[in-house]
């Protein structure tokens, strides 16, 4: 029997990855990895760049619970979007085409130093 339900995890270092942003490529990295809608989100908070780690974790945690599934082989970042629903949870917006319904669920936490996210993948 076949199992529908993946998980990925994964761990930024906040510090690294803001000094990626604050190099000369840090725009261009920021375009190619979140939305539109991540970086206004982000960019609006006092100390964006945790969100931005929160965000990243996330996406990273989510495309390992995707390519154990193998429905798909390779994914960009960009295709996964994470926004604040309901009481700033996190939510995801799958935004490529499937064959399978999914369902993804994720949780994101940060300090100072990291951002962890884990993600929850369920095929139907």
């Amino acid at each position: 029997m076949v199992s529908n339900i993946f998980i990925g995890t994964d761990i930024v270092s906040v510090p690294r990855l803001s000094k990626t942003f604050n190099s000369l490529q840090g725009d261009k990295f920021k375009n190619r990895i979140f939305t539109d809608n991540e970086i206004n989100y982000c960019d609006d908070k006092a100390d964006s760049i945790l969100h931005f780690a929160g965000r990243f974790a996330a996406k990273e945690a989510i495309t390992k619970a995707l390519l154990s599934s193998e429905i798909i082989e390779l994914i960009s970042m960009k295709s996964i979007e994470i926004i604040s629903g309901k009481n700033r949870k996190p939510e995801v917006n799958l935004l490529f085409k499937s064959k399978k319904q999914i369902k993804c669920k994720v949780s994101i936490s940060h300090t100072e130093e990291y951002a962890t996210a884990f993600a929850l993948i369920e095929l139907k």
